[in-house]
């Protein structure tokens, strides 16, 4: 799978937007059938991002589609029509633990019958209520398909009566419990999307915290917001010199046959050589020291 810093919501009912959604950089790309698209708009919006999966090339970026709640008809309506293209990854609203498993049964149907292996989707959880911040654990290990959770801040703070602020402090617990959760299940963690557009430092400073608490990447709202998101998230020249510095060194340790060592001062054993290693990654740098494509 490509690297997932950055995964832009696009409307599903906006031709010239998904038409040139490979042009705007992102590590992936969601397809919103849901809050993007009004009632009435609902079945054209689905046959117009089917024909788009089915027509162009998407093999760049993950494809993401953003589904209706599956307590309502439009849910299952929306992975029945996907089975004629089907996306990477399907993003739930409302997560928990019933609407996670009822896509997951529809999906398996859908590959059993096009005869795919089990699980070839995934699914990332959307967890915007209360109820999923707390039950998260549960709510992601309902399948296998779960390999990511995104924070939904609007609707979150909404269910909890409180108002949505620039700074963002009523969103900490819930940032906090999601980023430690993703690690403990190896899964990536999309912070919120940043929602003024018109605010470039606002959003570097709200990716800043994201990444200070272990959050993997970012959703946008705005393709101008991407390549603020890849700044933040991936590391920059300084610390992939000193990742590489400290692998090279554990290299020579390793031959000397020494566990833990110091460099410049400062003590290397295996919890720094498994940073440096995961730094690497997430610049898209491989073992040897070579940029991945």
């Amino acid at each position: 799978m490509n690297r997932r810093r950055s995964l832009l919501f696009i409307p599903g009912n906006s031709p010239g937007m998904i038409q040139n959604a490979d042009l705007f950089d992102a590590d992936g790309v969601i397809f919103d059938l849901e809050d993007a698209v009004s009632v009435d708009e609902k079945d054209a919006a689905r046959d117009l991002v089917v024909s788009a999966l089915e027509t162009f090339d998407f093999d760049a970026m993950e494809c993401v589609v953003r589904i209706n709640p599956m307590d309502t008809p439009q849910g299952a309506v929306d992975l029945r029509a996907l089975k004629q293209a089907l996306p990477d990854t399907i993003l739930v609203p409302k997560a928990d633990e019933d609407a996670i498993r009822r896509c997951d049964h529809i999906l398996s149907e859908i590959e059993t019958e096009l005869g795919m292996d089990l699980y070839t989707v995934g699914i990332i959880a959307l967890i915007e209520t209360a109820y999923g911040i707390e039950f998260a654990s549960s709510i992601v290990r309902t399948s296998r398909r779960v390999n990511g959770i995104l924070l939904g801040g609007e609707d979150f703070t909404s269910d909890m009566e409180v108002e949505r602020t620039k700074g963002g402090m009523e969103l900490d617990y819930a940032r906090n419990r999601l980023a430690t959760l993703s690690r403990a299940m190896g899964m990536t963690f999309f912070d919120t999307p940043f929602v003024d557009v018109d605010d470039p430092l606002g959003l570097l400073e709200d990716c800043k915290k994201a990444c200070s608490i272990g959050a993997t990447g970012k959703a946008a709202i705005n393709p101008r917001q991407v390549r603020t998101i890849h700044e933040a998230f991936t590391p920059d020249t300084q610390t992939i010199g000193w990742a590489k510095e400290v692998l090279d060194a554990w290299k020579r340790a390793e031959a000397e046959n020494r566990g833990v060592f110091s460099l410049r001062g400062k003590m290397v054993d295996a919890p720094v050589k498994n940073r440096a290693e995961k730094i690497l990654i997430r610049a898209g740098i491989n073992a040897g020291g070579n940029q991945d494509a």
